[in-house]
């Protein structure tokens, strides 16, 4: 195990500094840094890992879709063994320094330590993991010792795509991933902000596959510019890899109106101009009173994209009431609790109003978007009822619809497959994540629904096992999970 006192002895949870709030709103670098082989952070690593208890039942492993190897990263991080700690991470996970940024961590709602004092910090050590592994010349190719002969097409660069690619690579197929924008990363590149991962991480990685041998299709989209049927008769199995996609609408008066957009309608556009790219037709924040309507982590992040842009005002708004401070009798440990968090965003100005719901948006005389109408809500019978006499005008010219998605699009891609859709609206899949049309295979959200990082890869990885047995018979590729398997409450 790691320092069999060390749970003990340093019982506080250190985390490095954030960059100052006034220095980090004036650019898109990420708000948190490690500073790779810096004596300081190393020591504060060192110590944090050595905290674990090497628990008999480490819930940590259970509660990661991934099946991390939490302790076994602790103890190797403790003993300064960087080489064996990023061979340990990579068994189980192809891509930790996007989870290490982006998930939200239930690794350390359920750690054993965490009942009773802060858990460990899990997320932190993932990354610190990855990050001096590539300042170390560690992340290095590992290209197939033979080819199969057998092709796949896997449609969609997330991380559910990108990590069956990489998988079925390893295996020895030819895999090409296709991609309708103009690079490859899919949410990664587009949807994520600079300030929560820079996209440095991601070329790093698309480098290491490339050197693999995988091949990438950017700017192709499939069902347009070639047709599903074209390419599941060109390719031996096809993986779906399309995410969920289709956004929630506000369905209020005054929806039509100019400056309402959807997030995703918002975000990749100022992700381009963030990067140095043409962002086409961007909207822009600066000077106006933002409303983000949605709570989750697509709200925090039009919120921090806003702030930079320079927005006069910003107020995210959540129709739930506030969650806790502290876990609820009703969700124990080990379970991620619904609890209040407060994203680097959240610290960078702004409001966030909680139990309200928008009735309508309302225009000035000259028919621009001016303010929404507000009414507080409580909770009768667990749904949202208006609380009469409590209706106000929050003002807004510019208006972010953050409220989540429903499923993959509709379009000409599924039609040309011929595959199904569940009364969800996802792709319908077995628990081998085959379709019912042979060697159409879908992970990620487009099959689940909308859902974590991990997920996602932990289905890309499980998919890719899938489709090397259907292709070679048998796989010796790890299925960390099935299609079946039930999400956890996050």
């Amino acid at each position: 195990m790691a320092d069999p006192r060390g749970f003990l002895t340093t019982r506080d949870r250190e985390l490095p500094a954030d960059r100052p709030v006034a220095v980090r709103i004036l650019d898109w670098r990420e708000v948190h840094e490690h500073r790779a082989g810096n004596p300081e952070d190393l020591g504060m690593l060192g110590r944090q890992a050595g905290r674990c208890m090497d628990c008999g039942i480490p819930f940590c492993h259970n509660a990661c879709p991934l099946g991390n190897l939490v302790p076994d990263w602790n103890d190797l991080v403790r003993r300064g063994q960087w080489a064996d700690a990023a061979e340990r991470m990579h068994q189980t996970n192809n891509f930790p320094e996007f989870t290490g940024r982006l998930c939200p961590a239930p690794c350390e709602s359920s750690c054993v330590l965490g009942i009773n004092s802060p858990p460990i910090t899990i997320k932190n050590i993932e990354v610190a993991i990855i990050d001096e592994a590539y300042a170390r010349g560690l992340v290095v190719p590992h290209i197939p010792q033979w080819l199969t002969g057998k092709s796949v097409a896997v449609i969609g660069s997330g991380p559910a795509g990108l990590a069956a690619a990489q998988q079925l690579t390893r295996a020895g197929h030819t895999v090409a991933v296709y991609e309708r924008a103009d690079r490859i990363g899919g949410l990664l590149r587009f949807g994520i902000p600079e300030f929560k991962m820079e996209k440095r991480h991601l070329d790093r990685r698309l480098a290491q596959m490339a050197a693999e041998g995988t091949r990438f299709r950017p700017g192709v989209e499939v069902g347009v510019d070639v047709t599903g049927q074209e390419l599941h008769e060109r390719y031996d199995a096809v993986v779906l890899a399309i995410g969920s996609t289709t956004p929630r609408d506000l369905d209020v008066p005054g929806r039509e109106l100019g400056g309402v957009l959807q997030a995703m309608d918002y975000l990749p556009p100022a992700n381009r101009a963030a990067a140095g790219l043409d962002p086409g037709a961007e909207v822009v924040a600066t000077d106006k009173d933002v409303v983000v309507i949605g709570g989750g982590d697509t709200g925090a992040d039009c919120v921090g994209t806003a702030v930079r842009q320079g927005a006069r005002s910003v107020t995210q708004l959540e129709i739930m009431p506030r969650p806790p401070q502290d876990r609820p009798d009703s969700q124990p440990w080990p379970t991620y609790p619904m609890l209040y968090r407060v994203a680097s965003a959240h610290q960078e100005g702004g409001e966030r109003a909680f139990a309200v719901s928008t009735t309508e948006l309302r225009a000035d005389d000259g028919g621009n978007l001016r303010a929404l109408l507000l009414v507080d809500v409580e909770l009768v019978d667990g749904r949202p009822s208006p609380v009469a006499g409590s209706e106000r005008e929050l003002p807004a010219q510019l208006v972010l619809l953050a409220m989540g998605f429903t499923g993959p699009e509709r379009g000409p891609l599924l039609e040309q497959l011929g595959v199904k859709l569940t009364p969800r609206g996802v792709i319908a899949r077995a628990d081998d994540f085959a379709t019912d049309v042979p060697g159409v295979f879908v992970a990620g959200d487009a099959g689940r629904g909308q859902s974590l990082i991990v997920w996602a890869i932990a289905e890309g990885r499980a998919a890719a096992a899938a489709v090397d047995t259907f292709l070679s018979g048998r796989t010796e590729l790890p299925a960390p999970v099935t299609a079946g398997t039930l999400a956890m409450r996050t």
